[in-house]
């Protein structure tokens, strides 16, 4: 999976302010190779503030988690077979851990020996065989590869920084905001988006309020026969998932995970507490929401 990987949650209306509310602000730029945005409201001296310190923030999760920075930590864990974790990639470790649990094993940082072999016309036979989160040590804040594995946060990492940004936002008393860095969530709200699929478009729209929805559609990033989402066995089942959840980083996991999973396994993922819809696009283009 490729950081600047496109996603097809976009905004079709959003929160409309009342006159009693604060200013209205947004902001555009780029992270993990791709152009994110805040929309909130709030005092116009606090914005520049706020906003700067976001710019920072979102730049120290791409120096942890980037795989194109020769000097993030992940490409130092890569390489190296080993890394003593700060807090917040510890924390992202854990996180994983969480969704390649819930979603059977079918979101798995693991696979990006096999992306990289199908992405360059490797020996995809060989990358296969490094597959497995359960090899990957983990012991306190220590970290350990089994030989030969690499990991891609690329699931996981946009959410997780969406997050971090509402936080560090509703901490400075911004309590009508819309990030996207790859991912949406919400504070306040109600704030309407639109669900639409790479093949068939806009299908439906969905709205959030102090929650979090993220959509991953395999084909959206064309690697190989069946797009960026890969798996060593399994194939995508979905044209498109979107899952609502009350965070944007496991929205992120589960999205990219249930892309792979038979209908019972997202039944299963939709019964687990934090997770508030999950919507489905078969290949025909037929849209299920549970």
């Amino acid at each position: 999976m490729s950081l600047n990987r496109r996603r097809f949650l976009s905004i079709c209306a959003t929160f409309v302010a009342a006159p009693a509310l604060a200013q209205p602000h947004a902001w555009t730029g780029r992270a993990f190779g791709a152009e994110v945005s805040i929309q909130l409201h709030g005092p116009s001296a606090e914005v520049g503030p706020a906003l700067a310190e976001m710019q920072a923030l979102i730049t120290e999760i791409e120096r942890l988690f980037s795989l194109y920075d020769p000097a993030s930590d992940l490409v130092q864990l890569n390489s190296g077979g080993a890394l003593r974790m700060s807090a917040r990639f510890a924390e992202l470790v854990t996180l994983a851990d969480r969704a390649h649990r819930l979603t059977g094993g079918l979101f798995d940082p693991t696979v990006q020996p096999l992306w990289r072999a199908i992405a360059e016309g490797a020996d995809v036979n060989t990358a296969r065989a490094l597959i497995g989160w359960d090899r990957v040590s983990v012991v306190g804040r220590d970290v350990r590869l089994d030989s030969g594995q690499a990991l891609t946060f690329n699931g996981i990492a946009q959410g997780y920084a969406t997050d971090l940004v509402s936080q560090m936002l509703r901490d400075r008393g911004f309590h009508q905001t819309l990030v996207n860095i790859g991912e949406y969530r919400g504070i306040g709200g109600p704030w309407r988006l639109g669900l639409t699929d790479p093949t068939y478009g806009l299908l439906a729209t969905r709205t959030i309020e102090n929650g979090a929805v993220a959509t991953s559609s395999p084909l959206a990033t064309p690697i190989g026969p069946h797009g960026h989402i890969v798996h060593p066995f399994q194939a995508p089942i979905w044209s498109t998932v979107s899952v609502e959840a009350d965070t944007a980083a496991m929205a992120d996991a589960l999205s990219t995970g249930l892309a792979l999973a038979d209908m019972d396994l997202v039944r299963k993922v939709r019964a687990t507490p934090g997770v508030r819809r999950i919507t489905l696009v078969d290949q025909a283009g037929d849209l299920a929401s549970l």
